[in-house]
């Protein structure tokens, strides 16, 4: 651990007593791990917090509506000197680590807010400067989309994600404006244009928090309307001391599975039943959330700090920080964060609970922010634990079930877990 990241652990642990994530920043023994064989992934997905403002309201932000607010006393925007200054890094990583591909997501707040030609310079200085292929993709709730935003990121070849909860009963009730009003229409005409012919090559796909009081299949009926490339099914971020609003995530997500598995034509990918699925057959995720893959994934605010993953802020204030910022550290040095290495070194980072469950590789303990309980820390089963259990359940049984059937192979006896 180094002195900054020292310094931060030291901080969180005088605050109220008690620190509240021991495990890892307090009691993972970095170097031992390191003595022992493990080499740090290097990262390849760099979040560009490029505005720390948002123009909604949503009930469920971990941004805004949880338990760090950190956000009031960051910059607006990301100023130019420190968007240069992040891209040097990206670009330093890149080279000492000899990458030739990376993603870079412009994420906020809302990044839109950034306005259309400082988001062009940004994503033009990464091309100069960072020696590999360089995907950028905007995250945006749709709002501000315009013809020449468009038309600017379509010149650039940049991706557009759009975060839409479903139908407009769904986003009246959780995608607000400030005044309470609800922010379906704006997006959707946003959604529309995106998917127009002129545009249709800058979509990205759909992000959808799961609202428990919507029905599963009216909710991915209504995304199909938009003919999305790819959606996401994002669980509300919670843990053990915030629990998640409401029950019943796994047989929501049951759903939604079958009517898209089932269907003689699937009309759009989905993200965490693909990579379910590449699991069962024995190949690795490529998200976080799911697998025991290592995380790859850094993020900058809009001040140059360099975080950890940004749902952390739901934990408790400064579970994201790392004490380290892009004018003073490399990103190298966040590789041997205790919460970076927690997060690459796969079941070794989990509960007891977790290795003993009979679809850990595919479940992989659930999302890392999800396992956290005060006092304790992350090492602990996700706080979705049995939804996650009733899911890659149902998946594995249906997909192997349907092998069978294919195959002709009948069904193999339950191998023995082997011992770790």
């Amino acid at each position: 651990m180094t002195a900054a990241n020292r310094h931060v652990a030291a901080d969180l642990a005088t605050a109220d007593g008690m620190h509240p994530a021991p495990w890892p920043l307090l009691t993972l023994d970095v170097p031992a791990v390191l003595a022992a064989g493990h080499r740090p992934a290097p990262f390849r997905q760099f979040i560009l917090k490029v505005h720390s403002r948002c123009n909604l309201s949503c009930t469920y932000c971990y941004v805004y509506e949880m338990a760090d607010q950190g956000w009031r006393s960051l910059p607006k925007r990301m100023s130019s000197r420190m968007a240069n200054a992040a891209v040097e890094r990206i670009a330093e990583h890149v080279k000492e680590h000899d990458l030739a591909h990376v993603d870079v997501i412009l994420h906020g707040g809302e990044p839109l807010l950034a306005g259309r030609d400082w988001l062009a310079r940004l994503v033009e200085t990464l091309h100069v400067h960072v020696p590999a292929r360089v995907d950028v993709t905007v995250q945006t709730n749709g709002i501000l989309l315009d013809l020449s935003t468009l038309e600017t990121f379509a010149e650039l070849g940049v991706r557009v994600g759009v975060s839409l909860d479903g139908d407009a009963e769904t986003t009246a009730r959780h995608r607000r404006y400030a005044n309470g009003h609800s922010s379906y229409e704006a997006a959707v005409e946003g959604v529309g244009l995106l998917n127009s012919a002129a545009f249709r090559s800058c979509y990205a796909g759909l992000l959808c928090t799961i609202a428990i009081d919507s029905d599963p299949v009216a909710t991915y009926e209504a995304l199909l309307r938009f003919s999305p490339p790819v959606i996401d099914f994002l669980l509300p971020h919670a843990n053990w001391d915030c629990l998640p609003p409401g029950t019943g995530y796994g047989d929501w997500l049951i759903a939604v599975f079958e009517r898209w598995y089932g269907a003689p034509w699937q009309g759009t990918d989905i993200r965490l039943f693909r990579e379910l699925i590449q699991l069962v057959l024995g190949q690795p995720s490529g998200v976080e959330g799911v697998g025991i893959a290592p995380s790859t994934i850094v993020v900058i605010d809009t001040d140059g700090a360099i975080k950890q993953l940004d749902s952390l802020n739901s934990a408790y204030p400064g579970a994201a920080d790392t004490g380290l910022d892009v004018n003073a550290n490399s990103l190298d040095e966040a590789l041997t964060h205790p919460t970076t290495v927690a997060r690459q070194i796969g079941d070794a980072a989990l509960s007891a609970e977790c290795l003993a469950c009979p679809v850990l590789e595919l479940c992989g303990g659930g999302l890392y922010p999800h396992r956290f309980r005060r006092g304790t820390g992350f090492r602990n089963p996700s706080v979705y634990c049995q939804d996650l259990l009733r899911l890659t359940t149902h998946v594995r049984d249906r997909v192997q079930g349907d092998l069978r059937r294919m195959t002709g192979i009948p069904e193999a006896t339950p191998m023995a877990r082997s011992p770790r």
